[in-house]
């Protein structure tokens, strides 16, 4: 009987091991959580981020500093906008958009705020930069804050431009939660450069990198794997592929095959794979 009693005891600590064990497997790593989640987070900057370019295009196209000659096509993305610009006769110009308390655009997206762009030449001038700050400012009830520095860098050979972000932050509608990011992207328009009076058939590839950070502290690198392929007709990136890099694994971004739409899907590490919806 003490014997038993013995093997007893000295078998609960092989229980609470193996029970531990247990509870090790099915709980899920938090840095790989972390690091699903600002993934999550730098495909809604990209996304957002594209939208602010869509907007001054489209701002710049209506004041006549886009092209210098043609009525241009455009999205329709300022239908429910107002739009100032001062002064009238020389430049730097600022240009004023207000989507007032908020309302929706023939693309679909409500918006509210206001962005304010400084613009020092024609935008399709070689050197042209326009420098975009946010007022109160959000897009599908997510709040952006920081600087984009748009700088158009074409040569005889092609239309390309930067994009850097400097003191990004975004916040998530309701729950409050926000992040950072700071990064540069280089785009090159590889479609649409015949037609310069039709913004609507232009497609660009991005390359570049950027840095993603929560709350916490917690930082991410991110870096372009295979050119991102962004259509003025899709509202968020369509192909390509971001990795994501933390201290001991990294992600994969997967935007899909190029179809319009608003699916991606993130990979790491063998994970069971991650469908997100970008706003």
């Amino acid at each position: 009987m003490k014997l038993k009693k013995i093997f007893a005891l000295l078998s609960l600590p092989s229980i609470f091991f193996f029970a531990s064990c247990q509870k090790d497997e099915t709980e899920p790593d938090p840095e790989i959580e972390t690091t699903f989640k600002l993934t999550e987070d730098q495909a809604v900057s990209e996304s957002i981020n594209d939208d602010a370019t869509v907007i001054f295009f489209d701002a710049s196209v209506n004041a006549g500093f886009y092209r210098l000659d043609g009525q241009t096509e455009t999205t329709g993305i300022l239908s429910c906008a107002s739009v100032t610009v001062t002064p009238q006769n020389t430049f730097p110009k600022t240009i004023t958009i207000d989507f007032g308390n908020g309302c929706t655009s023939a693309d679909g997206i409500s918006r509210k705020g206001k962005i304010n762009i400084t613009l020092s030449d024609y935008v399709h001038n070689t050197g042209a930069t326009a420098v975009m700050t946010f007022d109160n400012y959000y897009t599908a009830g997510f709040k952006v804050e920081g600087t984009i520095t748009w700088t158009n860098t074409s040569t005889p050979n092609g239309i390309s431009w930067t994009r850097q972000i400097t003191n990004g932050k975004v916040t998530e509608p309701l729950s409050g939660y926000y992040w950072t990011h700071e990064g540069t992207k280089n785009v090159t328009q590889i479609a649409g450069a015949n037609t310069p009076t039709n913004l609507l058939d232009d497609v660009y590839s991005v390359t570049g990198n950027h840095t993603v950070t929560n709350p916490a502290g917690k930082s991410r690198t991110v870096t372009i794997l295979e050119a991102l392929e962004k259509k003025t007709i899709c509202h968020n990136v369509s192909k390509g592929k971001m990795k994501i890099q933390a201290q001991t694994h990294f992600a994969i971004l997967d935007y899909g095959d190029g179809t319009c739409d608003n699916i991606a899907t993130i990979t790491i590490d063998g994970n069971p794979p991650r469908t997100i919806l970008l706003p």
